[in-house]
């Protein structure tokens, strides 16, 4: 399975930032020993494939540096020409994998699931929301399947709401905790509120209810599963308390489901707040260990 990576595109933080930029290199290094996958180096999506999703006047502002106060609140990081090469391979990385999924079954972007960034603005780490940019590249490459975005990250998916709520080709489904972040949420074709302390036992049969609904509003031509770490029971972000084995028999039981039905899955990483760190990274790399083995 190839995967592919932009942890190399590195940009300023303040000291004690919560981006987790130390995971995605962290998670390469790991991913490099899986015997079953190549990892690659994502190229950057082009200004037109971004403008293709979001608003003309966000890009403008994003590209130069031009954001305010707020904006730049909203987002939780500091602009810099580096964030914005970084954005750019990142978003690279998820179409880039979504294309080798179509190819071979299953493909991995070792970051991506920025499912918090819409249509006027990136929010909560989001700069530009990787999925539907992707999705709106490979349609003007020809591709016409149905799409399927199950979003196991515990916020729930504002942007991927938002952006896909017009598009009846696309179905986003969201598992996440009820009392997190986004506060104000726009509302996914399904949306399943977890609370506080959910356990593996109660979430996996929260995950199989779930995964039933959106066969039903299958078929897929391709999957997006935003595998995020942060329903770990050591996640700062979380609130609930999934284990690392419970979190790879998450993985296990939605990868399993959509390749056995033959849906070509596309892998991003979305959140993961761990500490130590280090464990997030070793719950990313698992994730993709058990995509290279559904190929």
């Amino acid at each position: 399975m190839r995967a592919y990576a932009h942890d190399r595109f590195l940009f300023p933080l303040p000291a004690h930032h919560r981006f987790p930029i130390t995971k995605y290199a962290l998670t390469r290094h790991a991913v490099e020993e899986l015997p079953d996958v190549t990892v690659l180096e994502a190229p950057p999506v082009t200004w037109d494939q971004v403008r293709a999703v979001h608003h003309p006047e966000w890009v403008r502002r994003m590209r130069y540096g031009l954001l305010d106060r707020r904006e730049t609140a909203g987002l939780g990081l500091p602009w810099s020409p580096a964030l914005v090469t970084r954005a750019l391979h990142a978003v690279g990385s998820t179409l880039a994998a979504a294309r080798a999924a179509l190819e071979d079954g299953a493909g991995a972007a070792l970051g991506g699931g920025t499912h918090h960034a819409r249509h006027r603005t990136g929010r909560g780490y989001c700069t530009f929301n990787d999925v539907a940019v992707t999705v709106a590249a490979l349609r003007r490459e020809g591709f016409g399947g149905r799409v399927l975005v199950l979003d196991l990250d515990v916020h729930q998916g504002d942007g991927n709401a938002e952006l896909f709520a017009a598009d009846p080709t696309v179905f986003v489904a969201s598992l996440h905790g009820a009392r997190n972040y986004p506060f104000q949420r726009v509302p996914s074709d399904l949306d399943v509120d977890l609370p506080d302390g959910t356990d593996d036992g109660a979430y996996l049969e929260a995950l199989a209810a779930t995964l039933e609904q959106t066969a039903r509003a299958g078929p897929y031509a391709l999957a997006f599963l935003l595998a995020g770490a942060d329903p770990w029971s050591a996640d700062a972000l979380g609130r609930l308390a999934l284990t690392p084995e419970g979190l790879a028999e998450r993985d296990r039981v939605a990868i399993g489901a959509l390749r056995g039905a033959g849906v070509p899955v596309c892998v991003t990483l979305a959140g993961g707040y761990g500490v130590p760190i280090a464990g997030t990274a070793a719950i990313h790399a698992r994730t993709i260990a058990l995509a290279a083995t559904s190929s």
